[in-house]
């Protein structure tokens, strides 16, 4: 399997480059990632769940934490509700209420198990809001997106064998033939 870890984590590398360039995270935006390793290694969801592809994504991930600081949650499996793991501070700093519950390869998912245990003071909660989304294996983390979802194109659709979609969000466009999305010069904001 290190053959096809090597091929899947540069495809992962460049699809979170193109990610970043069109969703430009920052330290102030929340990523949420849903992911499913036995999709990535050719298997149907939640039959083959592997810590070792689990750690490969997790690496990558944690490299572009550590360039754009963007923070990061882990979507668990629908056996806990797609519960989201994450550290301590975020989820205090964000104001979400942590949750018991442990996860684990079968009732979770390999993926936020490796996550809660990789992440200092880890914790999990049932719901966020997040600022983009990065979905491999079609583990739907729709749910934790902020309103309104953009979906964001790449050049690569699958990590291994699994599909991959992305979303950065936007705020909600409101108002009626009057409104206007864009600041205007001084003077005609007021007209």
């Amino acid at each position: 399997m290190s053959n096809e870890l090597a091929v899947w984590k540069e495809q992962l590398h460049a699809l979170l480059h193109e990610f970043q360039s069109e969703a430009q995270l920052t330290d102030r935006k929340l990523l949420v990632i849903g992911c499913s390793t036995s999709e990535v290694a050719g298997k149907r969801i939640g039959t083959n769940g592997t810590l070792e592809v689990a750690g490969m994504i997790y690496e990558e991930l944690i490299s572009l934490q550590k360039e754009t600081g963007v923070q990061i949650a882990f979507q668990c499996c629908e056996h806990i509700n797609r519960a989201l793991v994450l550290p301590r501070k975020i989820a205090e700093n964000r104001g979400y209420e942590e949750v018991s519950v442990v996860p684990v390869r079968t009732a979770g998912g390999a993926m936020a198990a490796y996550a809660y245990n990789h992440i200092e003071d880890a914790v999990v909660v049932e719901h966020i809001k997040a600022d983009a989304g990065i979905d491999i294996g079609d583990t739907f983390i729709g749910m934790h997106l902020k309103q309104v979802a953009v979906p964001v194109r790449s050049t690569i659709k699958e990590v291994g064998h699994a599909h991959v979609t992305m979303a950065k969000t936007r705020p909600k466009l409101i108002g009626g033939l009057r409104a206007v999305y864009e600041k205007q010069k001084d003077n005609e904001s007021c007209m």
